[in-house]
């Protein structure tokens, strides 16, 4: 049933449309923990000890979520330093937890007490399931993975928490590709929720059962993916950023941008997110040539937060405030790139960031990367904080009607000449045979069909 045109963002329909909405939610998680081709023969494997590389946020965070539950950590850094500073890290967290009255004292010096720490890698060779989690770079999670093959027992599963890295490309470097999958948490890794489980093409049943086993005794909300860049959550994330960039070139500011994807319902919007990440995650001070914005505000010395300045401004306690001097950029950037600022309205700020992403879903689906809609829902709705009353991206295509996508993105399409609005396959075809995403199964209509099949 296709609207006339987009609710406005601050528009979230009636309670009983909410609450229909949280209820889909609430029975997805349930659905996406079913993976249909384990065969009912295959027995998950205990994980009495966990491993973990990298003592980080990221990595101290991995290991929270086993000592929770009892299970004890190796956790190995390159420097005692570094080491150091990442089992105090975790001493702190549990002692915040405790002050807020959610565990005891005693219960978080136990469960620190399980997390130990070591500079020799040979002591995961007892681990059940050993978890990486050094920074994205290729070569440095394969030589991890190498060192890995040789070290740990025969039954152990090796797993990744790279966010968009290629899982085939790490397992091909061992000798036991079965063994290896991705687990992609979300920071910080002991409070979110999801948990973003990348089976490879050599991904045995086993090995994903146990993983799953894992997920589910830890509390994670899981949803099994395929490999691609980005998985599901960031390949999703990717164009919505892309446009949030374009938008700034147009004549949007940040705030504006931002203001709309809150109303929306979202916790922050995608310049507010790129501050709290830090814009110089991949930014290399030696290549920069000032040719993006981003460019321009980290060689300026704006990388987020963390130095007080981005695209906003911070004040003490880290409350944005919108920058005179980020307009300035934005009109320098935009008068030298030979374009012409406008006027945009809430509609099409809201539709430029949103539809990419619903396509992007579509195209997901038609990859086999996810296996049911419901599961891309489940991950942006515990990932990146959609809002759980407008039930995820693709139910929220499905309430506008897929005509209605369609038309836009058509429109978008014809009015910039941009190949990317072009509509996807699946998505054309759900929408001539009727069907929603909700009501799309592998099979219907296409079986893993590629975007350029």
């Amino acid at each position: 049933m296709a609207q006339a045109s987009m609710p406005s963002a601050s528009d979230a329909g009636s309670d009983a449309a909410r609450q229909q909405a949280q209820d889909y939610v609430a029975k997805s998680v349930h659905t996406a923990r079913t993976v249909t081709d384990i065969p009912s023969h295959i027995q998950a494997r205990p994980v009495t000890k966990l491993g973990v590389i990298g003592a980080g946020t990221m990595g101290g965070g991995i290991a929270m979520n086993a000592a929770n539950i009892g299970i004890p950590v190796t956790i190995i850094e390159t420097s005692e330093d570094a080491l150091q500073r990442g089992l105090e890290r975790i001493k702190s967290n549990y002692l915040r937890t405790a002050s807020r009255g959610r565990i005891t004292e005693a219960e978080a010096l136990e469960r620190h007490a399980l997390i130990h720490g070591s500079l020799v890698l040979d002591d995961l060779a007892d681990c059940d399931l050993i978890i990486e989690a050094v920074f994205e770079n290729m070569g440095v999670k394969q030589e991890i993975f190498r060192k890995l093959d040789r070290i740990a027992h025969p039954d152990a599963v090796l797993a990744s928490n790279t966010s968009a890295l290629d899982i085939n490309e790490i397992a091909a470097v061992t000798q036991r590709p079965q063994s290896v999958l991705g687990l992609h948490f979300f920071s910080p890794a002991n409070v979110m929720k999801l948990l973003e489980i990348v089976r490879g093409e050599k991904t045995s049943p086993q090995t994903l059962a146990t993983s799953l086993a894992f997920a589910e005794a830890i509390g994670k909300v899981v949803a099994v993916v395929g490999v691609c860049p980005g998985f599901v959550g960031n390949r999703i994330l990717f164009p919505r950023q892309r446009q949030a960039q374009a938008l700034l070139l147009e004549g949007a500011r940040p705030e504006q941008v931002d203001t709309v994807l809150r109303d929306f319902g979202m916790p922050m919007g995608p310049f507010q997110m790129s501050d709290l990440a830090g814009l110089d995650i991949g930014w290399n001070p030696k290549e920069s040539t000032g040719l993006t914005l981003r460019d321009r505000l980290c060689e300026a010395g704006r990388r987020g937060q963390k130095t007080g300045a981005g695209y906003y401004d911070y004040d003490e306690q880290r409350q944005p405030q919108p920058s005179p001097l980020v307009a300035e950029l934005i009109d320098e950037f935009v008068t030298q790139a030979g374009g012409e600022p406008r006027t945009l309205s809430e509609q099409e700020i809201l539709e430029r960031c949103l539809l990419p992403m619903i396509n992007e879903g579509a195209k997901i689906l038609q990859e086999c990367i996810a296996s049911r809609a419901s599961d891309i829902d489940v991950i942006w709705v515990y990932g990146y904080g959609w809002p759980r009353y407008r039930g995820g991206p693709m139910y929220w295509a499905d309430s506008l009607g897929l005509d209605y996508i369609i038309e836009r993105l058509e429109h978008y399409h014809t009015q910039s000449g941009d190949h990317f609005w072009q509509p996807a396959w699946l998505l054309s075809k759900l929408a001539l045979k009727g069907m929603t995403f909700s009501e799309y199964r592998h099979g219907d209509l296409c079986s893993c069909r590629s975007e350029t099949t």
